[in-house]
């Protein structure tokens, strides 16, 4: 086997073809995002994943620049992706939302375009203008993440195109079993963020064993287990050396039963869901969260 892993590409339900791993930048500043974005993309990265509320779409957008001219890739060479802010989601306000992400990230169409978080009462409205902006050619796929079954359902039943992801929290102590099945029947990619599960997973007993014997790092194992399901993994890290460690997974495999013995590690522990946020909230479905990540280094990365 070949590290080619970079190289792989699954097709959407709506044909379009994305990598099967990327670059995630949740919880990076724009200072980390433009150095680790621009790094990745050298080192055969092709797929970025960023959103509103991370704060730090303008380092991104700088990182991008600045890859694809170490590089000499086109913007073309890349799929880029970011995601509707809780607090702008509805018809018109996602329109303006995504008029302004293209402007920080200084590009002129997304590949993906997600729905963050579904918003009580307003993610229909929201699908709708992501539907339009598809349409229309500014996003060459539309998606959701964090979507359960019941949410999902209502999607599918009251909206006219499928969703092409549904980007989940899925690790190995968190494998969306219920949700994954819908999805399955749907023919919506499950795209994992936190796929390492932090340290956690990172130091279970069963991941550790499995990395002494196969003499790789816990993070290639589970990266490893998620490619061979199908999985699209956005890793996120701010170090060139662990950014280059995770794309190394083309040139071991896990046997059946070790995969098994991962699976058999799911609790159901998810780091974060709906209860914890204001907008979900079935006496005010109104009530929405902002949360957008703020750095003391954005102003220096906005364009003039």
């Amino acid at each position: 086997m070949t590290n080619s892993v970079l190289t792989q590409r699954v097709t959407l339900n709506n044909g379009y073809t994305m990598p099967r791993l990327g670059l995630g930048v949740w919880k990076t500043s724009n200072t980390d995002a433009a150095q680790s974005v621009s790094q990745a993309i050298q080192h055969g990265y092709r797929l970025i994943d960023t959103a509103k509320q991370y704060g730090n779409e303008p380092g991104v957008g700088a990182g991008i620049q600045d890859g694809l001219l170490q590089t000499g890739l086109n913007r073309k060479d890349l799929f880029v992706t970011t995601k509707v802010l809780n607090d702008d989601q509805g018809y018109d306000s996602t329109l303006r939302a995504f008029e302004a992400s293209l402007k920080q990230l200084r590009l002129h169409y997304v590949d993906l375009y997600l729905i963050h978080w579904p918003v009580d009462g307003r993610f229909i409205d929201t699908w709708r203008a992501l539907e339009e902006l598809y349409r229309n050619g500014q996003i060459r796929a539309i998606g959701i993440s964090n979507f359960d079954r019941d949410r999902l359902s209502e999607l599918l039943d009251k909206t006219s195109i499928t969703p092409v992801i549904n980007q989940m929290e899925f690790n190995p102590l968190n494998q969306e079993k219920d949700i994954r099945q819908l999805m399955q029947l749907a023919g919506i990619q499950l795209e994992a963020w936190s796929p390492l599960g932090g340290g956690e997973a990172l130091n279970n007993l069963v991941i550790t064993k499995l990395a002494a014997k196969y003499q790789r790092s816990a993070a290639q194992i589970i990266l490893r287990w998620d490619y061979q399901q199908g999985i699209v993994v956005i890793p996120k890290s701010t170090h060139v050396k662990r950014i280059i460690e995770n794309s190394q997974l083309g040139d071991f495999e896990l046997s059946d039963e070790d995969v098994a013995a991962i699976q058999a590690l799911d609790q159901g522990k998810r780091g974060l869901w709906y209860d914890d946020f204001t907008w979900h909230n079935p006496t005010n479905p109104q009530a929405i969260a902002g949360g957008i990540e703020t750095w003391d280094d954005t102003a220096k990365f906005l364009q003039k």
